[in-house]
């Protein structure tokens, strides 16, 4: 089969790459030409991993490539994928401005049968107001040619985004006629064939799914701080309190872990466009302003106990961040609580050094020279006054304790995602702080 999938982005490049992988002849599009050109010498604009050696390969095989111009594949296909970039507009809401832009483009151009499948989240409703830019651009040419519409939506992890392309445990499809499920039976099922993991819905169901879905998981993590939180002023312990509850059938360990906040690209922007929907039809989501609320506190907890450590005189005091991805393996620091921490900190008159395995580059590209930026974990934590780790690499599991004690001008270590053991860090003479354990 012949697609093409607009947006070279994370949720584009990853698609375009695995449906290669299985044999489909794959267009992958942008604008952004400097970026195009790259991805044809199989120079990756992200981290994923294993999604680089894919490239490269589906790229020698000729099952895919990448182009700026829409237009000229636009009759080699029989689907074209929508996966452009919706940001958040001030008020919160989606901005589908660049999947109009799609569906404009393809209503100019299509000469056949084509079906628009939107795999960008975007609210629900949207899918209308595509066929609707579609139908607009065909009758100003004069032509009456038949298409679909349908909704995919994403569920791709970031630093696992391969593996749950190639083995998702749902693959969530919307459509409004025989022929449009018929059409994405046949691209998913070699993805499915041991076991046939597709739900068609309605269009607006589809929608609907993957905010909700993103919405729950928020949830979660912001109801397992708030619990953290107060687990510290009670005097309990919260790694027990989750094993607890987790063991419970209905409500299972996953995203249960307390943290400082959740950030990247997804549950941000989901949470605020679920409530911006809501608003718009006059109804109020309650618990999800709760859940955001409680996000952007969780965010500068660490900052808070750090401040608190020192009397609030934080001038002039050395601090190394361990981590400035939202997550590991990734790259992304769109939303991350490292931004949030390092705000505070820059305003506190604090001095910065900074590690993280991938997000280096990343984090110059967005705060430049104010940051001094370390070679290592025990380069950051030279001359240091305090350790805040916010991202749990495997690679800060086990560090030498010896090497990072002695560098240190301080021994405070501030553990934002409690990996490590509160006696095992006093045993090298650390203050040692945690959420909802202390």
């Amino acid at each position: 089969m012949n697609i093409a999938i607009v947006g070279s982005g994370y949720v584009g490049l990853v698609s375009a790459a695995c449906f290669a992988e299985m044999g489909a002849r794959v267009y992958c599009v942008d604008i952004d030409k400097e970026k195009i050109e790259k991805l044809n010498q199989a120079i990756i604009p992200i981290y994923e991993p294993n999604l680089e050696d894919m490239v490269k390969r589906n790229l020698v095989d000729a099952r895919l490539s990448f182009t700026t111009d829409l237009a000229s594949c636009i009759n080699e296909v029989e689907v074209i994928f929508c996966a452009v970039g919706t940001p958040a507009d001030e008020d919160g809401s989606a901005d589908i401005s660049y999947v109009l832009n799609v569906a404009r483009t393809v209503g100019a151009n299509m000469q056949k049968y084509i079906l628009l499948v939107t795999k960008s989240t975007v609210p629900v409703g949207t899918a209308a107001l595509v066929r609707k830019e579609v139908q607009k651009a065909l009758e100003h040419r004069g032509l009456d040619i038949d298409f679909d519409v349908a909704s995919n939506p994403e569920f791709l992890k970031e630093g696992s985004a391969i593996q749950d392309f190639m083995s998702p445990d749902r693959v969530v499809v919307g459509v409004d006629n025989q022929r449009s499920k018929d059409i994405m039976t046949r691209l998913y099922r070699p993805l499915l064939l041991k076991n046939f993991r597709i739900l068609f819905t309605d269009i607006a169901s589809a929608e609907m799914i993957k905010y909700a879905a993103n919405a729950m998981l928020a949830t979660r993590v912001s109801f397992m701080n708030d619990i953290a939180n107060l687990c510290e002023r009670v005097g309990a312990d919260v790694n027990l309190v989750r094993e607890g509850i987790g063991a419970d059938t209905r409500i299972g360990y996953k995203f249960l872990y307390p943290g400082c906040g959740y950030g990247g690209s997804c549950f941000p922007k989901d949470v605020k466009a679920l409530i911006k929907t809501a608003e718009d039809l006059g109804y109020e989501m309650s618990v999800l302003k709760s859940v955001e609320e409680v996000n952007n506190r969780q965010k500068r907890l660490l900052f808070d106990k750090l401040a608190h450590c020192f009397n609030n005189e934080l001038e002039g005091k050395n601090i190394a961040i361990w981590g400035l991805a939202f997550k590991p393996n990734t790259d992304d620091m769109r939303e991350a609580p490292s931004l949030t921490i390092i705000d505070l900190l820059l305003k506190s008159g604090a001095n910065i050094r900074v590690y993280d395995p991938i997000s280096m580059d990343e984090c110059r590209r967005r705060l430049g020279a104010a940051l001094y930026y370390s070679t290592d974990i025990y380069d950051a934590a030279k001359g240091a006054d305090a350790i805040l780790l916010l991202t749990e690499w495997k690679q800060f599991r086990m560090p030498n304790w010896d090497i990072v004690s002695s560098n240190m001008r301080h021994r405070l270590l501030i553990d934002g995602r409690n990996i490590y053991m509160s006696k095992e860090l006093e045993s090298y003479g650390f203050e040692y702080k945690s959420i909802g354990r202390d």
